[in-house]
């Protein structure tokens, strides 16, 4: 979905169109389902997070300003959702107080399986690997290079500078190097699928 055509939808949601707000939620209705379940299985709690956001969202048009990116404001009030009610939920489910890392399963669902043998293993062995990650770096390189978000983008929804995005993603394609050893970075290339990291 075009930029502009983001800008008018939120515009006319803004002045109360039913209509506008029910084509926001049926254009991103899977992009958030699928962002929620980077982070828990529970698609229970992913619907209930993308419910509570678009009922915020028409209760609150009024107040709503003008973000540079619908996307990325959509993104990142999912993402604080459904943390929020993970940290409720585990709470509530875990009575020793136990904490449990945030799950963010990283899979190649966007790109056609290569057709030769050695790149399809190669390509598992680099999906192990970034399961492998802390949740923060598995969720910096989805961001990146699945959704295609700027580092101003990543910084926004992350909550975190510009500057701690480029380290974060540094750092996680440090340790992705340092566990694939021998593997040149154009490699990283053919497997994500991307032209470019950086």
């Amino acid at each position: 979905m075009g930029n502009e055509s983001e800008v008018l939808l939120w515009a006319s949601l803004k002045q109360g169109e039913w209509e506008a707000y029910t084509e926001l939620y049926n254009i991103y209705f899977l992009p958030l389902s699928n962002y929620g379940y980077k982070f828990t299985r529970d698609r229970e709690l992913i619907e209930d997070a993308i419910h509570d956001l678009f009922v915020r969202l028409w209760g609150s048009r009024k107040q709503l300003g003008d973000p540079v990116s619908v996307k990325n404001y959509l993104f990142k009030a999912m993402r604080n959702i459904i943390l929020r009610k993970m940290k409720v939920r585990d709470r509530i489910t875990d009575l020793e107080g136990q904490q449990y890392p945030v799950y963010f399963p990283i899979a190649f669902t966007q790109n056609p399986a290569p057709a030769d043998m050695e790149s399809r293993e190669l390509r598992a062995k680099l999906q192990s690997y970034i399961n492998g990650l802390p949740p923060r770096q598995q969720e910096i390189i989805y961001l990146r290079f699945y959704e295609g978000s700027s580092y101003e983008e990543i910084a926004d929804i992350m909550s975190i500078s510009i500057n701690s995005t480029y380290k974060l993603l540094y750092k996680a394609l440090h340790n992705l190097q340092s566990v694939l050893g021998h593997l040149p970075p154009a490699i990283l290339v053919l497997l994500f699928g991307k032209e470019s990291f950086f």
